[in-house]
């Protein structure tokens, strides 16, 4: 039995020895398949750049094209919502060519339709520069015609010869007026 025992431990050890070995040369000669070409992973690399650069500028072309399309339609809608308080006007002008020919009812239909022009603009937020009165102001009115008179101060606004039209702080037309020396 003690024969035995050892028989096998020697089959085992020899066993051992030859696992050894084939693994010692496993790492001495390496397989060619099984190492990593540096190439081929900086290939790799490269596509993947390559995908995700290419992923990036369709990305941006899509947001180019919805931005202008939505800067458009934001361009409809502004146009729309100020056109849209003129419309009854532009009923009431129509009717008041094609009204009576009365004097004094055409001018009442003319100022009703001047005070509805009026109340549109100011819907929309334009307000007219006042100025006949005050002093001149470059930024909002613009001098046509200087007079001498002695009744209003230097620099004042004597007459308004059209009237200028503010939207918030911008100046949409300055008012042409006559300044006083």
């Amino acid at each position: 039995m003690a024969e035995n025992e050892k028989k096998i431990t020697a089959d085992e050890v020899e066993e051992i020895e030859n696992a050894e070995a084939s693994a010692q040369a496993e790492e001495v000669v390496p397989d060619a398949d099984q190492q990593p070409d540096p190439l081929e992973a900086l290939q790799a690399d490269l596509d993947n750049t390559k995908d995700m650069l290419m992923r990036t500028a369709a990305e941006f072309d899509n947001y180019k094209k919805r931005t202008e399309r939505e800067r458009t339609q934001l361009t409809e809608y502004i146009k729309a919502s100020t056109v849209k308080p003129l419309l009854p006007v532009l009923d009431n002008i129509a009717r008041a060519g094609g009204g009576d020919t009365d004097p004094s009812e055409y001018t009442k239909g003319l100022e009703m339709i001047i005070k509805q022009v009026a109340a549109a603009a100011e819907q929309m937020g334009i307000k007219a520069i006042e100025a006949e009165g005050k002093p001149f102001d470059p930024t909002v009115h613009e001098a046509v015609m200087h007079i001498e008179d002695e009744s209003l101060g230097e620099n004042t606004v004597a007459e308004v010869l059209q009237a200028g039209y503010m939207l918030g702080d911008t100046v949409l037309r300055p008012a042409m007026v006559k300044v006083a020396n």
